[in-house]
């Protein structure tokens, strides 16, 4: 894959996809071939696939994987490995070692956007994939990190030199190459460059080389960048010479004292001396910097193949989602008010990520005024903030079950409603959160919108399996999931629609209530006289919160 023709601009436009990425993100891998996946056709195409690495069982390669992130898309990814015997690309000559699925989300959700999975052992992994290797055996472990790509579109072209390096070839001088690294925000480092082996020479001079400035730093000029030096060896196991930091800043001062660099050996040995000389810096071609200039005047709202976009004549499937089930459950709650959430976006004025944000953008009152109150919030939303993932579900169930927690009297009883596409980026610390809030006065109503397979949500439902988490089984069963296509008329008749879902949605409330209940020995308030008025313990028997 071409490094520089897959360098793209943040926001690029697909006019037939016709929709607008989250962002784009860069997957680094340790492995050989990337399979994306169609979302209606289910068919695995090949995307792209990394450089083979001679004589290694830990390979870190340098070739990246540009990707366009949707947040709200389930993008399933399959990893396969072999190891190479000729220069054939058909896979099915060399020998396969393994693969792993996983989704785009999963690696971005991942702690500092890291995933570790194995080869060769069966693991559940995306939905009803799983992770394959050689039967009986275990192959090793494939690394998945991902960055979000800055829109940063310089290329630079730097050469280096280097002078009296240590001789570590017993028979000869030594055949030095460079390795560089990219630093990552949690401290860790990435491969981005290797140049090619000098042979047999002390004072290397190596070709130029041209490299985007995103693949260097990301955009930051300051961010630190490492470069090592090493003796290659036939078999693989390349001797170490020293390594030396700078940045990209540094570096584009050109040819001075500033970048002269001591190559630091093992112990501290000054292992030789290092010098750059900067040659130029470009931005890419006029066509990527148009795309650039046409994404800035498409606005934040979903485009029309988004479950979000609002049709001027027909409300989307979120809507309807929450009309439906609101309409009714709002009756049970005295003052008509509601807290209503999102999760997954980025607000202004800082484009700052948020989990759990309230919709009409009042932090401090985030109560609407009923049905319609929440739908205006709603669509008020989508003009302001930017979706984004990844799409974490466990921040809004902690939120209603702080609430929860803190009225356990039988006075009140919280129902949560999850509109959602499927996605789920933290599934671990969502069981964790549902195990948490089945000891609390709450329910959980999850209605799945689009076509996805919604694996991930019949899980947490724990109609089949009691949900858990780290051993410890939900004291009761408090989430119902429903997907709302099972629910659409044939005929467009959106009104039957919504009665049927829900009808099944709020089925299991009234049982799910009573059992709380019953659990904690309380027992139905005596009603006041009806010449009395009810005071404020009678009130507010149900608290609803959609989310």
């Amino acid at each position: 894959m071409d490094k520089l023709d897959s360098m793209a601009a943040v926001c690029d436009f697909d006019p037939i996809a016709g929709k607008i990425p989250a962002t784009k993100v860069e997957i680094t891998v340790s492995l050989v071939v990337l399979y994306t996946q169609g979302v209606e056709t289910k068919q695995w195409r090949e995307f792209g696939r990394t450089e083979v690495i001679d004589n290694t069982l830990d390979p870190d390669f340098v070739r990246k994987y540009i990707l366009d992130y949707f947040f709200e898309e389930k993008q399933n990814l399959r990893f396969d490995v072999y190891d190479i015997d000729s220069k054939s690309p058909d896979l099915a000559k060399h020998d396969f070692l393994g693969q792993v699925f996983c989704t785009l989300g999963e690696i971005v959700g991942s702690p500092a956007s890291r995933l570790e999975k194995p080869l060769g052992e069966h693991l559940k992994a995306c939905g009803s994939l799983n992770s394959h290797g050689i039967l009986g055996k275990k192959c090793g472990t494939i690394i998945l990190s991902a960055e979000e790509l800055g829109n940063c579109r310089e290329v630079a072209t730097m050469q280096f030199c280097a002078h009296k390096l240590d001789k570590k070839d017993f028979f000869g001088k030594s055949d030095p190459f460079m390795v560089f690294y990219r630093s990552n925000e949690d401290g860790t480092c990435t491969i981005c460059h290797k140049t090619e082996v000098v042979k047999n020479t002390l004072n290397p001079v190596w070709q130029a080389i041209s490299i985007p400035v995103r693949a260097l730093c990301n955009g930051d000029f300051d961010r630190t960048i490492k470069a090592e030096v090493y003796d290659w060896d036939r078999d693989g196991s390349h001797d170490f010479i020293g390594e030396f930091t700078t940045s990209y800043r540094d570096l584009s001062r050109g040819q001075s004292q500033f970048n002269v660099y001591e190559v630091s050996g093992e112990e501290g040995r000054v292992g030789g001396r290092a010098l750059t000389q900067f040659v130029s810096q470009r931005h890419t071609d006029k066509t990527e910097n148009n795309i650039i200039n046409q994404t800035k005047n498409i606005s934040n709202r979903p485009q029309s193949t988004s479950l979000h976009y609002m049709n001027p004549y027909q409300m989307n499937a979120y809507a309807m989602a929450l009309k439906a089930v609101g309409e009714i459950i709002q009756d049970y709650d005295s003052d008509k008010m509601f807290p209503a959430l999102g999760f997954g976006a980025k607000l202004p004025p800082d484009g700052q990520v948020s989990h759990e944000f309230p919709l009409n953008g009042n932090i401090e009152n985030p109560y609407c005024n009923g049905m319609e109150g929440i739908l205006e919030a709603y669509h008020q939303s989508l003009k302001t903030v930017q979706l984004y993932g990844p799409t974490n579900f466990a921040p809004v169930v902690n939120h209603v079950a702080k609430y929860a927690a803190a009225v356990q009297d039988g006075s009140q009883y919280f129902v949560l409603l999850i509109i959602t596409d499927g996605v789920i980026s933290d599934m671990a610390q969502t069981k964790e959160a549902i195990v948490n809030a089945a000891k609390l006065p709450m329910s959980i109503i999850i209605v799945g919108v689009g076509q996805a397979e919604f694996d991930a949500m019949v899980e947490l439902d724990g109609d089949d399996i009691r949900i858990s988490s780290r051993g410890k089984l939900a004291e009761r069963d408090i989430v119902q999931f429903v997907p709302f296509r099972d629910y659409m008329d044939r005929t467009g008749n959106h009104v039957l629609s919504m009665a049927r879902l829900a009808k099944d949605v709020l089925a299991e409330i009234p049982e799910q209530l009573i059992l709380y209940m019953k659990s904690r020995g309380i027992k139905p308030c005596l009603l006041p006289p009806l010449n009395e008025e009810p005071g404020p313990e009678d009130q507010d028997h149900a608290q609803t919160t959609p989310v």
